[in-house]
C-alpha cells in the first residue's frame, strides 16, 4: 500500500529546522525526511511489529494534518520527546476510516465507518492500567514506551501501527468510535482537533464571570472558542488572531471580541488591565484576564499570557512548545499564577458525569448548532502531499485552516 513515511535522519531534521527559520512559510520537501512509499501491510507484517489478531485493519477515508505533523517537518519537535517516537513513522493521526478487516468479537463489522482515537494507552497495549489509565486519563499513560509495542503515544508517532496518511492503518477496537450515518466524513475528520481543544476546557473550565483569552486562532484555537460555548460557558472570550479570515471564523465560533496581532497595551485594554510602561521589556499590565489559553506555544505567547493575567489567574499551554526562549516569567511568581499544560484527550467532567472526550467531541460535531462551517478549508489526494503541506505552511497565502488528505478516490 501507499503511505507517507517519515524516517529518522538527524541531518535532514536539522536542515529542515534551518529552512524553517529562513523561510517559515515554505515547505522544502527535498530536505524533509518524508516520502510517499509502497510498503507491505497485512496481518503477517503487522504481527511481526507486535500488532495482535484482535486489532482492526482500516481503510482510510480522510486524514487531517495536525500541528504536530508540521513540527516534525519543520524540525521543531522537542529533543526530549525523541524516546516517545519510533521510526520509521507512518504519519497522520486525525483519521476517518472504514473497517476493512474485523476479527470476530471485536464489536465491529466490515464497512463500519469510524474515527480513531489514536492514543496507545495501557489497555490498547494489553497491559494492566497504570495509575492514570485506571481513571481514564490515558493521555497521561506511563507506558507509552513499554516493550511489546513500539514506543509512541499514538498512531502517527509509532512504527508498528502505521499512520492515517496511507491507504490502510491498524487500530485497536478500543480506539475506534462509530461515526453516525448522518455525519459526513468532512465533519468527522474534525473530531480529533475538537477533542484536543475540548480537553483543556474540560480540565480548566472558567466561571461564567471570568474573562478569557484564547491566544492563536489556528484550528485548535477556533475549536477552543467553540468548545467553551458548547459546554455552556458564558465567560467573556477574547480571541487573538493573526489573519483576517481567522478573525471572522473566531467571531462565528462565539468570541466576544477579536484582536488582530495586538500590542501588549491593546491586549491589556481588552482585558481591563492598566498598562504600566517600562524602560525595557515592552511594558507590564496590572489586573487582567482570569484564564489564558495559549494555542501557539511560543516564547512570545507565553510571556503575553503571564503578563496579561490578574493575580492568581491561570495560564494553560495548549499549543506544543519545546523551549521558552527568552520569555520573561516574573509574573508567574509576582502574581502567584497557576501554570498548567494539556495533552491529547482522555476523559473530563461534563454535565455532572465523567465523559470520554472523543465521544463528546463527536456529539458536539453532530449538533446542527455547532459552528463547524468553514473550518475544513482544503483537501488533497495523498499523491499531492507536497501541495498539502505547503498550504498549511503558508496560511497567509492559502487561507488554510484545517487541511486533510482525501483517500476516497
Amino acid at each position: 500500500m501507499h503511505a507517507l513515511i517519515y524516517r529518522k535522519s538527524v541531518p535532514r531534521y536539522l536542515a529542515s529546522a534551518g529552512a524553517a527559520r529562513l523561510m517559515r512559510r515554505r515547505f522544502v520537501p527535498a530536505l524533509a525526511p518524508v516520502a510517499l512509499m509502497d510498503i507491505p501491510f497485512d496481518r503477517e507484517s503487522l504481527a511481526g511489529r507486535g500488532i495482535g489478531p484482535e486489532w482492526l485493519i482500516l481503510k482510510v477515508r480522510m486524514c487531517g494534518i495536525c500541528g504536530s505533523d508540521l513540527n516534525l517537518l519543520r524540525g521543531a519537535e522537542s529533543y526530549l520527546m525523541e524516546p516517545y517516537g519510533s521510526f520509521p513513522i507512518g504519519m497522520g493521526h486525525e483519521i476517518v476510516a472504514e473497517v476493512a478487516d474485523a476479527p470476530a468479537g471485536s464489536g465491529f463489522s466490515e464497512g463500519d465507518r469510524v474515527v480513531v482515537e489514536p492514543t496507545l494507552h495501557c489497555a490498547v497495549r494489553g497491559l494492566p492500567p497504570c495509575r492514570y489509565c485506571a481513571r481514564g486519563d490515558w493521555n497521561l499513560c506511563e507506558n507509552f514506551t513499554h516493550e511489546g509495542l513500539a514506543a509512541g503515544p499514538g498512531i502517527g508517532f509509532n512504527s508498528a501501527t502505521g499512520g492515517g496518511m496511507a491507504e490502510l492503518v491498524a487500530a485497536h477496537p478500543l480506539q475506534c468510535l462509530r461515526v453516525p450515518d448522518s455525519m459526513p466524513d468532512e465533519l468527522a475528520v474534525l473530531a480529533d482537533p475538537l477533542a484536543s481543544a475540548l480537553q483543556p476546557v474540560l480540565e480548566n473550565r472558567p466561571s461564567d464571570e471570568d474573562t478569557v483569552v484564547v491566544y492563536g486562532m489556528g484550528v485548535i484555537g477556533q475549536f477552543l472558542v467553540r468548545a467553551l460555548r458548547a459546554v455552556g460557558s458564558s465567560a467573556r472570550v477574547i480571541a487573538v488572531a493573526r489573519h483576517r479570515f481567522q478573525a471572522e471564523l473566531a467571531t462565528a465560533g462565539g468570541a466576544d471580541e477579536v484582536l488582530m496581532s495586538p500590542s501588549r497595551k491593546d491586549l491589556g485594554a481588552a482585558v481591563n488591565a492598566r498598562y504600566l510602561p517600562t524602560t525595557l521589556g515592552g511594558g507590564n499590565l496590572e489586573g487582567g484576564a482570569d484564564v489564558f489559553y495559549d494555542c501557539v506555544g511560543s516564547p512570545r505567547s507565553l510571556e503575553e499570557g503571564l503578563v496579561s493575567l490578574r493575580g492568581r489567574g491561570k495560564y494553560v499551554m495548549v499549543g506544543t512548545a519545546d523551549s521558552a526562549g527568552g520569555a520573561d516569567i516574573s509574573s508567574l511568581w509576582f502574581r502567584a499564577l497557576t501554570m498548567t499544560g494539556t495533552v491529547y484527550y482522555g476523559h473530563g467532567e461534563y454535565g455532572g458525569e465523567r465523559r470520554r472526550t472523543y465521544d463528546l467531541a463527536l456529539e458536539f460535531l453532530g449538533d446542527p448548532a455547532f459552528a463547524s462551517r468553514g473550518l475544513l478549508t482544503h483537501t488533497y489526494p495523498l499523491h499531492e502531499w507536497r501541495k498539502a503541506f505547503q498550504s498549511v505552511f503558508d496560511k497567509r497565502g492559502s487561507n488554510s485552516m484545517k487541511v486533510a488528505f482525501d483517500m476516497r478516490g
